[in-house]
């Protein structure tokens, strides 16, 4: 292909990107990450969760996963704030009787205190000082989090020297943040591994989607660098990056310790 009918193509899947709860279908099988995680985030949920506790869904996206779980409805309850996930999810929770509350800011979520004995985050913004509120004695807070260093190859690839939109978020310095809020960790574990599209226009579409990592990008404007990678595509079959992931399970303590308690 020559690179105008190259640029064509991509630029029609950069203008049919979007992203529906958290679906990736549309690229499905041209792509591939987190399938050699040293953690299972549905394992340690369903070990966690039992069906006489009260759960809250932090970022629940469209809600799919949270509905996967089968969780008593009238002890569910979860929280989004991206408005076109908000729409989903009023059409798929509320009927369903899930207390669903639209909310942006993880540091006022509308729940009374101590309402919750298990909460949930993946891939989410959170506040360890809201979660003990939150939480009760006893209580657990688990996640899975895309940690600072997320597509970095990848962003540096067609936006070099872009700042990191989320720096701070690794393991050491989150896992400091729940110790000084008084919690107690009972997990924490962090991982790169590799991410590979199998063709550019599965890339573009990611890169349009994910547009927090991959700001301003646009195949007009990173066209040359699109080239090299469909080179480089032809060459070895894949473009390869590599993700950064983070675990930690937590636990309210009893009382707000005055000092940081060790790791567990």
């Amino acid at each position: 292909m020559t690179a105008a009918e190259w640029k064509a193509l991509w630029q029609e899947e950069e203008a049919q990107a979007h992203i529906h709860g958290w679906d990736f279908s549309p690229i499905q099988g041209r792509f591939a990450e987190e399938h050699d995680l040293p953690w299972s985030y549905r394992r340690l949920v369903r070990e966690s969760l039992r069906d006489d506790m009260a759960l809250l869904d932090y970022d629940t996206g469209g809600g799919e996963f949270l509905r996967s779980l089968g969780h008593p409805a009238e002890r569910t309850a979860a929280t989004e704030g991206y408005p076109p996930n908000v729409r989903l999810c009023r059409e798929t929770l509320l009927p369903l009787g899930v207390a669903f509350q639209e909310c942006a800011d993880p540091s006022a979520i509308p729940f009374p205190d101590g309402s919750f004995d298990l909460i949930l985050n993946r891939h989410g913004a959170f506040d360890p000082a809201e979660l003990f509120r939150l939480l009760r004695p006893g209580g657990r807070f688990l996640t899975e989090q895309v940690g600072e260093d997320n597509d970095r190859d990848l962003v540096e690839r067609v936006l070099p020297g872009t700042p990191k939109p989320f720096p701070h978020k690794n393991l050491r310095e989150q896992r400091a943040a729940f110790e000084a809020a008084g919690f107690r960790i009972l997990r924490g574990e962090e991982a790169y591994r590799p991410i590979r599209f199998y063709d550019v226009g599965a890339f573009v579409w990611f890169a349009r989607v994910i547009e927090w990592e991959f700001p301003g990008f646009s195949v007009d404007r990173c066209f040359d660098r699109l080239l090299a990678m469909q080179e480089e595509m032809e060459r070895s079959g894949s473009i390869q990056g590599t993700i950064h992931r983070y675990l930690i399970a937590a636990q309210k303590e009893n009382r707000r310790p005055s000092w940081t308690s060790s790791p567990s």
